[in-house]
């Protein structure tokens, strides 16, 4: 063999170094590089100690940045003859980060931080707070329950365990043993912690909204389109606006381009709403509400006062902006353009509910993030739209929308109880049918119970079920009576033959 064909041999498998440069270490942008933002001080009750392993930074850079007490720091073991450096260990870190959303590492953020003032305040050594020990969380747990909410307290552990997961740290604990805290946490959970179930918003509180705003006022003008497009397309509030006017960025908030008017089946208009990036998806999802009449509304009647394209047409016409703009973006007094706030929304809805009032009953509780979508729900079953065909227009799971359905039992049921066959069809999709069954002088209830976060307990089984509290009942068919019970805080759904 040839000189030149033994060097042309040696560096056939090589990749060209131009190549190589294209194919690694590009940089990653997961943050806004034109906004900075610096963390707020920490409050009195909630400060840790100063640590250089916990840099003073946004709650949502806690995960990446609050470092456990390992030996040699931010050096991740591959196997027994690679580590990884600095910069190798960051990147990894930053990678396995940006696969939580940005307000679930804020809100894992939170829950790191609690954790070490709890530490801090109880002598725990930096080397015994990770790996977690079995008696430390179930110590910390423990200390949170009776003040602090169940889903508070879970957030919390499941902000230790991706704590763990990101920093590449072994997860101990028993899963038996873990799932029992945060039940006993639940139950423990003071009445203080648990908000009232949010009364639906409905397409006449929505017009009784609307006088109450001045839709000539760009501020209202933006709100409201943002509240008809929620309600209609079953959205959450949060993708329609943005967290802070000083967070908007194109890649995750919608923008006027991302409105699309195009034509169903039938030739009909529809609204496309384009959300770049969502909470369970990072590519982003599609939402969409009729774009003239309100969907289902009969061909003769006139356009609905909320018709969420017209609004939008309004808003348009007031707020005038560029393409890459916040699609409810809205003109200030002082003559620049605002992206449209979750809390500014959220502070007009509450301003109009306790200073206006009209039509809107005193001491009724509307939180617009979780009101508008329960109320679209609500809006398309009772005009006669198939449970499945309002599952896919919320983009939910079969799952998620069973247990969505039940943890909402008790708010919905007051407006479907007229309709006898829609009220069946509930209870047909969000459990199995029970049985009542009699043993001498005792009737046994057998019936499945959910709590009122949804999940599913064990078989009920009652001897007198007169005990229950029924909140809500009504005829099902003729000889079934479905109910609606609440014990401890449970809600229990029953079919009563009758």
């Amino acid at each position: 063999m040839s000189e030149h064909e033994t060097t042309k041999s040696s560096t056939s498998h090589s990749l060209p170094a131009s190549r190589c440069t294209t194919c690694f270490d590009s940089v990653i942008s997961p943050h806004n590089p034109s906004t900075v933002h610096k963390p707020k001080p920490y409050k009195p009750d909630l400060t840790p100690i100063p640590s250089p392993l916990r840099p003073h930074c946004l709650a949502k850079h806690r995960l990446v940045r609050w470092l456990p007490n390992i030996a040699p720091p931010r050096v991740t073991s591959v196997n027994a003859d690679r580590t990884l450096d600095n910069n190798e260990a960051q990147r990894v870190l930053d990678v396995i980060g940006a696969s939580w959303a940005e307000s679930t590492k804020e809100l894992y953020g939170t829950g790191l931080l609690v954790f070490h003032v709890y530490c801090d305040i109880h002598d725990v050594p930096d080397a015994q707070r990770a790996p977690i020990s079995r008696n430390l969380l179930a110590a910390f747990l423990a200390s949170c329950a009776g003040a602090l909410s169940g889903s508070t307290i879970s957030n919390y552990a499941a902000a230790l365990r991706a704590w763990h997961v990101l920093h590449g740290l072994t997860w101990s604990i028993n899963e038996s043993e873990y799932k029992a805290l945060l039940e006993g946490a639940t139950r423990l959970a003071p009445a203080s912690s648990k908000r009232p179930k949010c009364s639906p918003f409905t397409a006449a509180i929505l017009e009784n909204f609307k006088e109450a705003m001045n839709l000539e006022d760009p501020h209202d003008a933006a709100i409201f389109a943002c509240l008809v497009s929620s309600f209609y397309c079953i959205a959450h509030l949060g993708e329609f606006t943005v967290p802070a006017i000083s967070r908007f960025d194109p890649t995750k908030h919608i923008s006027r381009a991302g409105l699309i008017i195009t034509r169903n089946h039938n030739n009909l208009p529809v609204m496309k709403f384009s959300i770049p990036n969502t909470k369970t998806s990072s590519d982003g999802e599609e939402v969409h509400c009729a774009g003239t009449l309100v969907p289902y509304s009969a061909p003769h009647e006139p356009p609905s006062s909320t018709d969420p394209r017209h609004a939008i047409e309004t808003h348009f016409r007031i707020n005038h902006d560029e393409p890459h703009a916040h699609l409810f973006s809205w003109r200030h007094p002082s003559g620049t353009m605002r992206p449209l706030s979750k809390k500014e929304v959220i502070k007009r809805i509450d301003t109009i509910a306790v200073e206006a009032c009209r039509g809107i009953a005193r001491g009724t509780l509307y939180s617009p993030g979780h009101s508008l979508r329960i109320g679209g729900t609500l809006h398309y079953l009772l005009n006669g739209v198939p449970f499945d065909m309002v599952k896919t227009m919320g983009r939910w799971s079969s799952e998620s929308f069973t247990l969505y359905l039940r943890h909402h039992a008790l708010v919905l049921a007051p407006f479907l109880q007229h309709q006898p066959e829609l009220m069946h069809n509930l209870r047909r999709y969000i459990l199995p049918p029970c049985v009542e069954s009699s043993t001498g002088q005792s009737s046994l209830l057998h019936c499945q119970g959910f709590s009122s976060a949804g999940s599913r307990r064990s078989l009920l089984t009652l001897r007198d079920h007169s005990a229950l509290t029924p909140t809500v009942s009504g005829p099902v068919s003729g000889r079934e009576n479905l109910q609606f019970f609440t014990q401890s805080h449970n809600t229990y759904i029953c079919t009563i033959p009758s």
